[in-house]
């Protein structure tokens, strides 16, 4: 077993065996927390379920197609591979939708080869900007975001540039 597996049961053993010491019911404050989040939860619900079904209509009409048709001779010149364009332009809005997409990637492609490596570093790299935004700005009433969306896209295109570069 290596550090990175055993991380998450060391982190629970400890937490553990910090209530203990401290003699509190775990199991309560376990329900307790859950129950508080209940509220925050809901609230959310909304703004997950419209960022997702907005994102299943931008798949199935097919402009998620015609998008990386048209952004293909840009990722030539680029450097960027034609297959690692959906994944590039998907990663933004959805995490379920990239790691799906990653999936068939690696299917099609193979784990080994270029393609399969940037795919996974390009996941790696890159956060669901559009996601997080809608849902923490969303759940809490801000509906001004100012300037997180340009940064965090600056971000994520930094990711793609640097992972690109460090899979070549």
């Amino acid at each position: 077993m290596n550090a990175g597996e055993a991380a998450i049961p060391l982190l629970i053993v400890l937490l553990i065996g910090y209530a203990l010491i401290k003699k509190v019911n775990i199991y309560k404050a376990f329900a307790e927390g859950a129950k508080d989040a209940l509220p925050q939860l809901v609230s959310v619900l909304p703004y997950l379920a419209a960022m997702l079904t907005a994102l299943e209509v931008f798949r199935g009409s097919g402009a998620l197609s015609a998008l990386v048709r048209m952004l293909a001779p840009v990722g030539r010149l680029c450097g960027v591979r034609e297959e690692l364009i959906p994944l590039i332009v998907l990663r933004p809005f959805s995490g379920s939708a990239s790691l799906a997409l990653l999936r068939d990637t690696l299917t099609e492609y193979g784990a080994d080869g270029y393609i399969g490596r940037a795919a996974s570093v390009l996941v790696g790299s890159t956060e669901t900007v559009f996601y997080t935004v809608a849902l923490y700005f969303g759940s809490v009433g801000v509906t001004k975001t100012r300037q997180a969306i340009p940064a965090a896209l600056i971000s994520g295109a930094v990711g793609v540039a640097v992972g690109l570069l460090l899979i070549k």
